[in-house]
């Protein structure tokens, strides 16, 4: 689940990682909804240097997460080729 995009970062010093709201186990479409929110928050005027901050960490971790998975994918896909029909769908290889 993820947290809330306003909650306060570690303080200086501490040994927990910084607060990237959970994207690690979001699925492409929760990061994908993630970034969409982050992004719009991060255009409200009335925030201060910090909060923009680790508001444009948090979306970098869920663009970085929606990129993750795409290659992923990409990397599934399987690719027919109209030429020989008769042959099986091979891996796509860019």
């Amino acid at each position: 689940m993820a947290r809330n995009p306003r909650s306060a970062p570690p303080p200086k010093g501490s040994s927990q990682p910084p607060d990237d709201g959970g994207a690690a186990e979001l699925s492409y479409r929760q990061a994908q909804t993630a970034l969409e929110l982050t992004l719009s928050e991060l255009q409200t005027h009335d925030l201060d240097v910090e909060a923009m901050a680790s508001l444009y960490r948090r979306a970098q971790a869920y663009a970085d997460r929606c990129e993750a998975l795409l290659g992923k994918v990409e990397q599934e896909v399987m690719q027919w080729d109209p030429e020989n029909p008769d042959l099986p769908p091979q891996t796509f290889l860019p």
